[in-house]
């Protein structure tokens, strides 16, 4: 049985490589895509995880497929179109190390994910089933996600969900807003960033925000905020774990990978998941903050996301930021 299920988008991260000189950037090819990140991470940490989604039979989709496979992850899932080619996303980054997204082959092979595209067996071997908002962003991809959802809600499974904001990629705000909303319809997890959670419930203030989110079904919440760590809320109570003081290097992949710890931590421990209370949680809060800490540590996603080892070492020698 795999521990996390995933369906959305598999897509090219083309992140600056050696010395990032702006009049002559270099770029790297990686692999990304936010659901494929978390289960990345995942697996890097022990867990198992499958992958559902489409990539275009080009090369990058090609190695895209290898790439997840020497991360162990289950890519039965992947399917191959020529109707598309496979997205391609530059990052670039600021002098904090933040990232930002310039994509390009829209609409990519991602989106042209069918209902019968879909392996469901996949699913019905998992613990958790995680998605992501972007498939909501495409007509037919809406329709698998959609469907991939109803069959995970009929076998009561846990429900994990990242809204992932990005503009560039919906037709407009308000689009995007509805299409957001709608997949919190169906989430047990969330995690999502301080803006993201304004943007979807209207409220100023992750205490605030985060309440509404529970009261609207939610059993847990992850509101990552970067330097400043995690805000947390789950039904038996709510917290805060300040971040690790690691020098920040590509921000790229950091809260996936913070979000593949944390579903590692629920589903590979006796926490039940629709019944923790926030001291259980605060536990699984620092030991993901220490993963994406560790990430950020490094150029590109993959490449930074810590094992185990890694994470504890961390936590037992780095020190806290101190929130602002």
């Amino acid at each position: 049985m795999y521990d996390v299920a995933a369906l959305g988008e598999l897509l090219i991260d083309f992140t600056p490589a050696g010395n990032y000189d702006p009049k002559s950037p270099v770029f790297q090819q990686n692999a990304g895509g936010a659901p494929a990140n978390v289960l990345a991470s995942l697996s890097r940490l022990g867990g198992s995880g499958a992958f559902l989604g489409m990539a275009g039979d080009d090369p990058f989709g090609r190695f895209l497929k290898t790439a997840m496979e020497d991360s162990g992850v289950d890519m039965a899932g992947l399917r191959f179109t020529e109707k598309a080619h496979t997205t391609l996303a530059f990052v670039h980054l600021d002098e904090h190390g933040d990232r930002h997204f310039s994509f390009y082959g829209l609409p990519g092979a991602d989106r042209m994910l069918t209902p019968q595209d879909l392996k469901l067996d996949l699913i019905a071997d998992a613990r958790v089933f995680h998605f992501g908002a972007l498939s909501l962003a495409g007509e037919m991809s809406a329709k698998a996600l959609k469907s991939a959802l109803s069959f995970a809600k009929d076998r009561h499974k846990i429900i994990s969900y990242d809204p992932n904001w990005r503009p560039a990629l919906w037709k407009n705000e308000r689009e995007a807003k509805n299409g957001m909303r709608f997949g919190l319809q169906y989430a047990d997890i969330v995690k999502l960033s301080e803006d993201e959670l304004e943007f979807l419930t209207g409220e100023k203030g992750p205490a605030a925000g985060t309440e509404r989110l529970i009261r609207q079904g939610a059993s847990i919440v992850f509101v990552t905020q970067g330097p400043d760590g995690c805000f947390f809320r789950c039904r038996k109570g709510m917290g805060h774990r300040n971040t690790y003081d690691t020098p920040v290097v590509d921000t790229t992949g950091s809260g996936d990978t913070f979000f593949g710890a944390a579903l590692f931590c629920l589903t590979r421990s006796d926490v039940e998941i629709r019944s923790v209370d926030a001291e259980q949680l605060g536990g699984i809060v620092d030991f993901a903050n220490a993963a994406g800490a560790l990430c950020a540590s490094h150029k590109g996603a993959f490449a930074g996301m810590p094992t185990v080892r890694e994470i504890e070492n961390c936590r037992r020698t780095v020190p806290r930021l101190v929130r602002r």
